[in-house]
């Protein structure tokens, strides 16, 4: 990115918007590319607090420019070659006065070697300018830039050297974060542990996930569970469990794509959520929520759009990574009619999604679940956005005896007494979720009793329990007739599933 802003810059582009939250690091490489430039140019700085300033000289109010219009007219009378950047000048672009400003400075460039570069974390165009502007988003810290910081803070604190493997796994782990979040974080472990080694990883990954928590688009999902905890799906297991390696070096030098991701469809409370949770534990990757529902922000125009490109951009810079897009159907459901309803912010949404998946190079794996395909736009299903769809039906009887065992186990360590065979027996359309809380029903009734839960009280929670494939009949009729044709099978036995029948 800093390449193709210096080209933009002597390419004469009159005006420059670069989307960032990081001023300091942003100007210094403006900064940088200005004195590479022949002639040298001068950097000046506008804020609405101190007006013009030229890079770099103490900020006190100079020319009477803290107005934007003002500034701009200055800009404009200026006679050589300069860079102006404008801070946080988005929420006065709604004005017809400033947007003119631009649009007369941008036509005084021509043949000039002056350049406006508008620097903000949120992108805002008007529609006067999109004709004129370059959009560019500023990239967070690569691993270089990361270890200058860390080597700073090492010889700041006289702290002892780092062997390669502790500087990398330091590194790593503050991949995501900025120059100076890195620095904060960096400081922290040396204060709690009184020393940084990659001992301390631990709490460079806490306060990170407790920075990506704070913009409460993405969070951090931990699962102490693992595959084994999701009874059945073996088909779907060992299509995760093969690609376990999928990220590493040897696959690349061996050839193999990195995976793009999967879409899991099937019936309410089957196992889909927490199957793509437990993939985590079996690639060793960090995996990190997309809250569709927080993207979207009509408080300003552009900052829904900002709030889902900030999320993508951080996930691709801790990649790789899993990203987990939870009821994909209710996220998306209404972008192809959202003109009306929201002045088409969702239609933008879904689109720049679309394209950030069909493009993405870095090696984020996306996981998204769907109850309603019905409400899925077709886009999403044509081949290449996902590697697999897989359908979650409901459990076999042999997958509810799993999933009985399972649940059993986890809160008893001896659950000989139980007939496992009865439970699945009885539990015909039952799913996982529904098998669990009948365990818990039963649990509950003999706790009122002050006695221990048997047999019985769980076939009389079941029996008490109506199942969502009954309630729900005719919806799951028809997920399971788009899946036989549309979808792969996620049980082991392909003949079982299609002779399933209620």
């Amino acid at each position: 990115m800093k390449e193709e802003l210096n080209v933009l810059i002597q390419a004469q582009y009159p005006l420059i918007y670069l989307v960032t939250s990081e001023e300091e690091r942003s100007e210094q490489s403006i900064f940088a590319i200005a004195q590479s430039l022949k002639p040298q140019r001068r950097v000046y700085v506008w804020t609405v607090t101190h007006g013009i300033v030229e890079y770099g000289q103490p900020r006190s109010t100079q020319h009477n420019t803290v107005s934007p219009e003002a500034a701009i007219e200055w800009i404009i009378r200026q006679k050589e070659p300069g860079i102006f950047i404008l801070k946080d000048l988005h929420p006065f672009t709604d004005d017809a006065g400033t947007v003119r400003s631009l649009r007369d400075a941008i036509a005084s460039f021509k043949g000039t070697y002056k350049n406006i570069v508008l620097m903000s974390p949120i992108q805002k165009v008007p529609v006067e300018l999109e004709k004129e502007v370059v959009v560019l988003d500023f990239p967070l810290p690569s691993m270089s830039e990361l270890n200058e910081v860390l080597t700073n803070h090492i010889e700041q604190s006289r702290g002892r050297r780092l062997t390669t493997e502790a500087r990398e796994k330091l590194l790593r782990a503050a991949l995501g974060l900025t120059k100076d979040e890195a620095e904060k974080v960096y400081r922290k472990a040396q204060v709690t542990a009184k020393q940084l080694s990659e001992t301390e990883v631990d709490i460079v990954l806490s306060e990170k996930r407790q920075l990506i928590r704070r913009n409460g688009i993405l969070e951090y999902i931990e699962e102490d569970e693992t595959i084994d905890a999701v009874g059945g799906l073996e088909e779907l297991k060992k299509w995760l469990t093969q690609r376990s390696n999928a990220f590493t070096e040897r696959a690349r030098e061996y050839g193999l794509p990195q995976p793009k991701g999967m879409l899991i469809l099937g019936v309410p409370g089957c196992g889909k959520s927490l199957i793509a949770k437990t993939t985590s534990r079996l690639w060793g990757l960090p995996i990190l929520r997309l809250d569709m529902g927080r993207v979207y922000d009509g408080s300003m125009v552009g900052r829904s759009e900002a709030n889902l490109r900030n999320a993508l951009k951080t996930a691709e810079s801790i990649s790789p990574v899993i990203l987990f897009i939870d009821e994909l159907d209710k996220s998306f459901a209404g972008s192809a009619g959202s003109g009306d309803s929201d002045g088409g912010t969702s239609s933008r949404i879904f689109g720049s999604f679309l394209t950030w998946m069909q493009e993405k190079k870095s090696p984020v794996f996306v996981m998204a679940t769907a109850n309603r395909v019905e409400r899925l736009p077709g886009e999403f299903l044509r081949k290449g956005r996902f590697d697999e769809i897989f359908f979650v039906d409901l459990p076999t009887p042999e997958e509810r005896r799993d999933i009985f065992k399972i649940h059993l186990s986890k809160r008893r360590s001896d659950i000989s007494r139980f007939d496992l065979d009865q439970l699945s027996k009885m539990s015909d359309g039952f799913s996982g979720a529904e098998i669990e809380q009948a365990i818990v029903a039963a649990m509950y009734e003999a706790f009122a009793q002050d006695r221990e839960f048997h047999q019985l009280d769980i076939i009389a929670a079941l029996k008490a329990t109506l199942p969502l494939s009954r309630t729900m009949q005719e919806q799951v009729t028809a997920l399971r007739d788009w899946a036989r044709q549309r979808a792969r099978p996620a049980a082991a036995s392909v003949a079982e599933y299609q002779r399933m029948e209620f």
